[in-house]
């Protein structure tokens, strides 16, 4: 998933009667036929309503056209100002929403129709989220500055990443989210995003989150800004037990100048890492040590290296989970390039036109078969079908279709999937 550039920790009962509301949705299963696929959850961040939220606009997919259409009653509020990420829950129960201003993350059960309900509001540790990354034992936030007396947006800091342990779904109730974990080299319910020696004060920028599909690592990308050029990197941590993480030996590693979006990958032999770079017009590729987490930079790249062309400006990238292309938005081109994965090294497939400055990406979690791009200045949503052969893009039909106002992140879940509110 992708992310927009730019800009204490207790849970909070939102309300329970969203649950119990979610829960007679639930009931009222559809017993006839139904060509939706999947429901695309589409985060805008421009204010809207009576309480200035942004706004999620839920799109169901036809599944021979690919067509997007708005559910009845879409968009819902995002329960808080600028939402900039989102993520599902591994049982495609809950979604997740960042919203930036507000310092939250809410919590929606979702509806057998696709429909939002608020469940929970909790506040993490930092300061400005900017993204979120889940699995079936935890969610990580990623937070724009540490929770420290010292730092503002007058006077920024670095970084830093939370996690909050997650426990299973029951028949009564959603994924619960747990307290923040402990860091317990600093007593903190964060770990900071610093580099060491004479760059310790450096402000480090993070831009994106990802958990490899094992649960054992999470990556994130950042960039020094008090350097000119700025100078990029990935963090690895291993994921212990109740969230605790441990940073990879070598941590961080070189991510040319400035990362701007992260993704995993995982065969049945060999994970990758790929990272998009903002100022290189380029892609990063990596491969993971199956006993370490530790990161290796690929060699087939340009030039015997780790890198692979882009677009200008690429922002966001996503990985096919059941065909072997790779997706990356270039939001000054306003495209999608497509590209094909043979033991992690990326071929490029093609470019293809999106609407204006699109700083997400997804692909549909049913079929893995339709690619959707968010466009940022565009306010809408770029739809296509992707060729299970060769990974080359199609337009589907009526793209693109029009969201709220400067619209920012993506999720979806599989329409007639598994879990709490979906069945």
């Amino acid at each position: 998933m992708g992310m927009r550039l730019n800009k204490s920790s207790q849970l909070v009962l939102v309300g329970a009667a969203g649950l119990a509301v979610a829960s007679l949705v639930t009931a009222c299963s559809q017993v006839t036929q139904t060509l939706t696929v999947d429901f695309v959850f589409v985060a805008s961040s421009k204010a809207a309503g009576s309480n200035n939220y942004g706004e999620i606009n839920v799109f169901e997919i036809d599944s021979e056209s690919g067509h997007m259409r708005q559910i009845p009653d879409s968009p819902f509020p995002s329960e808080g100002r600028d939402p900039v990420a989102e993520a599902v829950s591994s049982d495609y129960g809950s979604l997740f929403v960042v919203n930036q201003d507000d310092n939250t993350v809410v919590q929606f059960v979702i509806g057998t129709d696709g429909k939002l309900y608020p469940f929970y509001t909790l506040n993490p540790p930092g300061v400005y989220p900017l993204g979120i990354a889940t699995d079936a034992a935890d969610m990580f936030v990623l937070e724009t500055y540490q929770p420290l007396p010292t730092c503002s947006t007058a006077a920024p800091c670095s970084g830093s990443l939370a996690v909050f342990p997650l426990t299973a779904a029951t028949k009564s109730g959603p994924v619960q989210v747990g307290s923040a974990a402990v860091n317990p080299s600093l007593d903190t319910n964060y770990w900071p995003l610093t580099l060491s020696g004479t760059q310790a004060s450096d402000v480090i920028v993070p831009t994106g989150v990802s958990v490899l599909g094992s649960g054992s690592y999470v990556y994130v990308t950042a960039y020094d800004s008090s350097v000119t050029p700025h100078v990029g990197y990935i963090f690895g941590f291993a994921v212990g037990s109740g969230g605790v993480l441990t940073a990879l030996s070598g941590s961080p590693y070189a991510a040319g100048v400035q990362p701007s979006a992260i993704a995993t990958n995982s065969t049945a032999s060999t994970s990758y890492v790929y990272a998009t770079d903002f100022a290189n017009n380029d892609v990063l590729g990596y491969t993971v040590s199956s006993s370490t987490g530790a990161l290796a930079p690929m060699t087939t790249g340009t030039g015997g290296g780790n890198t692979f062309p882009s677009g200008n400006q690429p922002t966001a990238i996503a990985v096919d989970p059941s065909f072997p292309f790779v997706y990356v938005t270039n939001s000054l081109d306003a495209s999608m390039t497509g590209y094909s994965v043979s033991n992690g090294a990326l071929t490029p497939v093609g470019t293809y036109a999106t609407g204006l400055d699109p700083v997400a990406i997804g692909i549909d979690p049913s079929t893995n078969h339709f690619v959707y791009s968010v466009n940022f200045l565009g306010n809408n949503v770029s739809g296509f079908e992707l060729n299970e052969t060769d990974g080359t893009l199609l337009n589907t039909q009526y793209s693109p279709y029009s969201s709220n106002a400067l619209p920012t992140a993506v999720a979806a879940i599989p329409h007639n999937g598994t879990g709490a509110g979906v069945h």
